[in-house]
């Protein structure tokens, strides 16, 4: 499975973006999806994640409340209320059958990552 995440850019504080989640050559339908950041400097961070069989969503604190995860052939992360320490290159990642993905933090797949900047 070949990840890749998609539409990053340079948004100002409060504004929106939203990522997308896609695998070449295959749907990912089956799989847990997690998406991860980092920011230059520090470690990668759990952004939040999707499950595998009921779609159901889980957060980070620093997230919870402005960030959506949804299935849509497709994974989406919908960005609200950006902050500037929001700014990092975003990864999704793919475990297949992944039912309970709140604690995992190990993926079988990664994808590229995708740039947000959130500046004025």
């Amino acid at each position: 499975v070949q990840l890749q995440a998609s539409g990053g850019g340079l948004v100002q504080p409060g504004g929106s973006l939203r990522l997308s989640c896609d695998a070449s050559g295959s749907g990912l339908d089956s799989y847990g999806i997690g998406w991860f950041r980092q920011a230059p400097g520090k470690e990668r961070e759990w952004v939040g994640c999707i499950n595998s069989d009921d779609d159901k969503t889980y957060y980070g604190d620093s997230v919870k409340g402005r960030f959506t995860i949804s299935r849509a052939n497709m994974v989406h992360l919908q960005m609200n209320s950006l902050k500037p320490e929001d700014t990092a290159i975003y990864y999704c990642a793919a475990e297949d059958r992944l039912a309970r993905c709140r604690a995992r933090r190990q993926y079988e797949y990664w994808g590229q990552g995708t740039q947000v900047t959130v500046s004025s």
